[in-house]
């Protein structure tokens, strides 16, 4: 077995991908201790913290696992690959997060200042809710379930054409139209757009 581990350590990072493509964790685990410290260091880079960069390299690694036959050579080395991957959902988590504060930072800029109760909060943001339902089921299930994916769920536009087996362009469109139909539901009856 220590035999097997130092062979690993000699090939290169295409064989190893090869190998841990046709399933081979042995193969997969000498890529990870060859490439995790330039993913972290990137990754820390990027997030600004230890626990976020960690979370988001042992994302990146399990996605990798599982999605190792995506790798393509004429696209650039494993390295590249590895750290492009990184590069793209530390962009999307930041995205993401920015946008989360900024929902939050409208929901209570539009809050009611005087507040006389917590039970009023609660009930306000019920109603919000219920709002927002009621828009939702107005969409074609094409369009809702992207929605769905993309809001609730947090999956970015290139992950859902994947799960829905649908070209990229297709899942922005409907997104794009999902999206207008909501914003006018709530224009036709003098609403404001929660969030």
């Amino acid at each position: 077995m220590a035999d097997r581990g130092k062979q690993y350590l000699l090939m290169a990072d295409e064989e190893l991908i090869s190998l841990a493509q046709a399933g081979s964790a042995e193969a997969f685990a000498a890529l990870y201790d060859r490439h995790s410290r330039s993913a972290y260091s990137l990754a820390y880079r990027m997030m600004g913290e230890k626990q976020s960069a960690e979370d988001l390299v042992q994302e990146v690694f399990l996605r990798m696992w599982r999605n190792s036959g995506s790798y393509r050579a004429d696209r650039g080395s494993v390295r590249t690959w590895v750290l492009s991957i990184v590069h793209n959902r530390g962009v999307d988590q930041l995205r993401s997060t920015a946008s989360r504060r900024r929902t939050q930072d409208k929901v209570q800029a539009a809050a009611p200042k005087s507040q006389p109760s917590e039970a009023f909060t609660e009930t306000w943001r019920n109603s919000q809710r219920d709002q927002v339902r009621d828009a939702l089921k107005t969409l074609p299930d094409e369009q809702l379930k992207i929605l769905e994916l993309a809001y609730f769920s947090g999956y970015t536009h290139v992950e859902i054409a994947s799960l829905l087996d649908l070209p990229l362009g297709t899942v922005k469109g409907r997104m794009r139209l999902g999206l207008r139909k909501v914003k006018d539901y709530f224009d036709t009856r003098d609403m404001t757009v929660p969030g």
